[in-house]
């Protein structure tokens, strides 16, 4: 699997993330040892999770899997801490307290020293930013982390986090910005791409198969196993179906049968090479559903299709992204 610098920074991770949101809850112990096999030997390195991810069982998990199934060092692990606002004295969102509890919490449940890369899950209006900020800082300089990104912010918000990094010296930088990116979701491209790009941060992109509609599987009905037939699931696969959805789910199955793949393997394909993007976070609940993200390594889209693409899944755009006249 080819290997990309992630950001301006050392770290070179895959070009494909292995996400464990579904590890300890979807997806049991054997599973996921299947998958970070597989994974591992396809020459993929970086995997993530988050302290919230099925309670803390993915950081478990994974940290078992690390001492038992796959060496420490094949892997890079990235973790998140949540920035929402918990019960207890240092509960408060993206606090310098409650974020270094949290890292010392997902350390202990992965059983390591350290991690790669940690992230901050989301941005916490209530906190002073320097104060979060500088939670990161104090994470690198103690070694708890090498490397620091963010999740989910928007682009003033990835600007102005990074700006204030590099602004000081001996600051973290942010190297990562992981945020929602398909041919379905391309929203980011107004503000979050160029911040990103302009700031040297590498993206990435979550849900990359458009909350599982790019896999064509929903095309003529919902799978009674899949995650739009769950009660807990299926408002948010339904938060991106609509016409213009369908139009492009036909775009990339139209697509697939001209190349003789899968529509996944189209779809990753598409925003593996776009501009900024370091490494779709694949995620799947069985080691056969991510053989098919693993085995799209080798696709790659002629530049017709990927206009045809780019055009049937134009984010819609006005003022100031798009200049009148």
């Amino acid at each position: 699997m080819e290997q990309r610098a992630l950001g301006r920074s050392g770290l070179v991770v895959s070009r494909l993330a292995l996400g464990t949101m579904t590890w300890g809850r979807d997806t049991d112990e054997d599973e996921a040892a299947m998958q970070l096999t597989a994974f591992v030997d396809a020459g993929g390195t970086l995997v993530d999770t988050a302290d919230v991810y099925a309670d803390g069982e993915s950081e478990r998990t994974l940290g078992r899997l690390l001492a038992d199934v796959v060496p420490r060092d094949d892997v890079l692990v990235a973790t998140k801490a949540v920035g929402r606002t918990r019960t207890g004295a240092m509960g408060r969102g993206a606090s310098r307290g409650h974020l270094l509890s949290a890292l010392d919490a997902s350390l202990e449940r992965l059983g390591l020293d350290h991690v790669d890369l940690w992230q901050l899950h989301s941005w916490d209006e209530h906190t002073p930013l320097e104060e979060t900020l500088a939670a990161l800082d104090t994470a690198v300089s103690s070694g708890r982390t090498r490397y620091v990104g963010v999740s989910n912010f928007t682009g003033w918000q990835t600007a102005q986090a990074a700006t204030w990094q590099r602004a000081w010296p001996g600051r973290a930088p942010i190297v990562s910005s992981q945020v929602e990116y398909s041919l379905l979701q391309r929203g980011i491209e107004r503000e979050v791409v160029p911040a990103a790009e302009a700031l040297e941060i590498g993206l990435l992109p979550w849900s990359p198969l458009g909350r599982g509609l790019l896999t064509g599987k929903y095309r003529h009905s919902t799978p009674s196993d899949s995650r739009g037939a769950s009660a807990q699931w299926s408002p948010f696969v339904d938060g991106l179906r609509s016409k213009d959805t369908d139009r492009v789910v036909e775009a990339v199955c139209t697509a697939a049968q001209g190349l003789h793949t899968v529509p996944l393997a189209v779809a990753l394909a598409w925003l593996r090479d776009r501009p900024g993007v370091v490494a779709p976070v694949v995620g799947a609940r069985t080691a056969a559903q991510l053989q098919v993200s693993l085995d799209a390594e080798d696709v790659t889209l002629p530049a017709a299709i990927r206009f045809a693409l780019d055009e049937v899944s134009a984010p819609h755009t006005s003022y100031p992204d798009r200049r009148p006249g």
